[in-house]
Formats: structure tokens, sequence, C-alpha cells
């Protein structure tokens, strides 16, 4: 099948990282490595976070002549496929094409929140209403975004729970070398053999990134009497920022700066555990990396979290923004080192089982092979 590929978030191949680019990634790769001739039909600068309504008209019009010579042309494609959309970037282009070329249009990662009617984002809300009702399949990543999805959609129109997946392979390969990457990382930050490293990869950005930060430096601060080495990965223009929330921490903190993509596989794996509050996170692709390695996660209980941490199981979920119940939480798995080597191996199982791609591959292409225009 022939496959235009749309992420209007963030194109697969965008500089900066981020879950949604791994997340775009994964989905381009799973529909190639299915056995379709994907192209990806994104342009670098879709993402218009315009709150002026005169701004996102004019947004719209832009995409609308970028992608002209395809509403004009013939052909070419089978299926139009969509990842994230949400209020504040639409598809402004892919339902017409669709239409124009008699072609299924299929969403993933769908968002639609009523409250932004009539406010100042009400044409991209509009929009992905419009969306939503011209979609054929939509597969939803995020349970929570089902409810008020599911209304919008046509009567003969199907949407399918997919969960996030990565490549859990590299990861696992990792793993298996654990000993080594380990005192590779402990020479580098100069810690003990019996010292827990613990990890986390996000980007340094106002907004979410730093509030989950301030609640780890908070919570970390609060195990001081306890011995551990804070490893933080990623870089961006709140660096400052957050190495203000974190500097209570002293010398327990290390800064790895931003880390290549085939580097991180051996950095969660010597590691002894992932730590990450996740504020407004939508399901935090670095926990799937990070169980995939073998890491148990200490993670805030918030949006798709539960649906790829096995509560109790692969990680302990605290509320969502409380230091004390996330220190506490860390502490647990500091203080009982069986538990936290147990939690381990139940996350290399958990994300081969249900997250891996292998797992996720079969399901998302029957549906896209089932797919049909409504005639």
């Amino acid at each position: 099948m022939r496959i235009a590929y749309y992420t209007p978030l963030k194109a697969p191949g965008h500089r900066t990282p981020s879950g949604d680019r791994t997340m775009a990634r994964a989905l381009r790769d799973l529909l190639r490595h299915a056995g379709h001739e994907v192209t990806v039909v994104s342009r670098p600068a879709h993402v218009a976070r315009l709150p002026k309504p005169e701004q996102q008209a004019e947004h719209r019009r832009t995409v609308e002549r970028e992608f002209q010579a395809m509403l004009d042309g013939e052909g070419a494609f089978d299926l139009w496929f969509t990842y994230h959309v949400y209020y504040k970037v639409p598809d402004w282009i892919g339902p017409r094409i669709a239409k124009a070329r008699r072609i299924p249009y299929v969403m993933a990662e769908v968002s639609y929140a009523p409250k932004r009617a009539d406010g100042p984002w009400d044409m991209g809300h509009r929009q992905v209403a419009a969306d939503i009702a011209a979609a054929d399949l939509i597969l939803t990543l995020n349970p929570i975004d089902a409810n008020c999805v599911r209304p919008l959609l046509r009567p003969k129109a199907r949407m399918l729970d997919v969960p996030p997946f990565i490549a859990a392979g590299p990861y696992r390969a990792a793993q298996r070398r654990r000993d080594l990457h380990a005192a590779s990382l402990r020479t580098q930050v100069k810690a003990a053999r019996r010292t827990p490293l613990l990890l986390c990869v996000a980007m340094m950005r106002p907004g979410d990134k730093l509030a989950s930060y301030r609640v780890l430096g908070e919570a970390m601060a609060k195990l001081l009497d306890r011995d551990w080495r804070l490893l933080v990965a990623g870089d961006g223009e709140a660096q400052a920022d957050v190495k203000a929330a974190l500097k209570k921490l002293g010398r327990r903190v290390h800064y790895l700066g931003e880390q290549r993509p085939e580097d991180l596989p051996a950095l969660y794996a010597g590691c002894d555990l992932y730590v990450w509050p996740a504020i407004n996170e939508a399901w935090g692709m670095t926990l799937l990396e990070a169980q995939a390695a073998g890491l148990p996660v200490v993670a805030g209980k918030t949006g798709g979290v539960p649906n790829v941490v096995d509560e109790g199981r692969t990680g302990l979920l605290p509320a969502v923004g409380d230091a004390a119940s996330f220190a506490a939480a860390v502490a647990r798995l500091l203080d009982e080192p069986v538990l936290r080597q147990e939690m381990g191996k139940a996350a290399m199982g958990w994300v081969k089982q249900r997250h891996d791609m292998a797992a996720v591959r079969d399901l998302v292409n029957t549906a896209l092979e089932q797919t049909r225009v409504p005639a």
C-alpha cells in the first residue's frame, strides 16, 4: 500500500528530540516494516501555535498553498495517514486530499477538547472536529482521548486502541551488557559500585518539562540522607532554570547533555532506576525506553502514564506533582534493591509483550488493510 504520512506537529526528521518525534518515527517505521511504501509528506514548519485567529487563518492558507500540487494531482497514494492532531495543530489538508482522491483517511493520536470552543483557538478546535468527522479509522494511543473523540466519528468509522510502542530490540540488547555499561557510567560520574544510578531523559523546555524538573529537584532534596547519583540527559532553552531547580542536589546530579538516539539504550541499561514526575505527560516514550532496558520507573500518575507502566509491577506511580509522594516512592526502591531488580525484570517483559513494535505491527496493519472509503 502506498501511504502518505503526515505529521503536522513535528516531522520525523525534525532536529529537536522529543517524545512526539520518537513516536512519529516509530509509526513511520512500523508502516514500512509492515511492507507499505511510506512517503513522509510533512513540511518542516507546519506547527503554528498562534493564538490570534488571523494568524491561524494565514497559517492555514500557507499549508494549503504548499499542498496545492497534491490537491491538483492524480493518484499516487492509496491511504492518507496523519499522526498527532489537536486544537493548536489541526490537519488542514489531509481530509481534503483524501476526499479528492477517494482514499481512506486515517489518524493516530487525536485529542479533542470541548472547552476550546469559542475561545482564541476556536478555528483549530473546529478543524479538529472536522478532521475526526472525516476519518475512516482513528488509532488511539492515549485512552483518555477516546471519550471526547468517539462521539464525533461517522457511523461506519472505527476507533482502535493501540498501545504506545517502541522498537525494543536495541534496549534488550543493551541490557545484556548491563555490567559493562554500568561500569562505564560509574567511572564517568565517579560513583561507587553499589551507589544506585538514577536517570531521567528529558528536554529542558519551559512549561511542563521545567515543572517536572522542579518537582524532581524538590523530591530528591528530601533523600540526601541516602546514597545515589542522578544522571540527567537533555538540553534546551530552559537549561539554566533546570539547573536552578536541581541546585540543592549539589554534586549528586550529573548533566550528560543531549544524547544521540543510538546511545540511549546503553545509557538506560547502565542505570538502576528511572525517575520522572511526568507533569501533563501524554504517556512518556522515555518510560517505555527505560522499561525496555530493564529499569523500573517512578513517574507521576497522569494522562496515559498508567497505560505504559504496570503500577506496582514495573514501577511506582505517585500522585502527579506531589514531591513528597514522589520522594517516598523513590526511597522505597532505593531501600529495596531486590524489589527494584524484580520490577526491572518485569518491565522488560511488559514492554516486549505489549509495547514492542513487533507486538503492535499486525494489529495496526490489519486495521489499515480493512479500512475502506464509504461508498
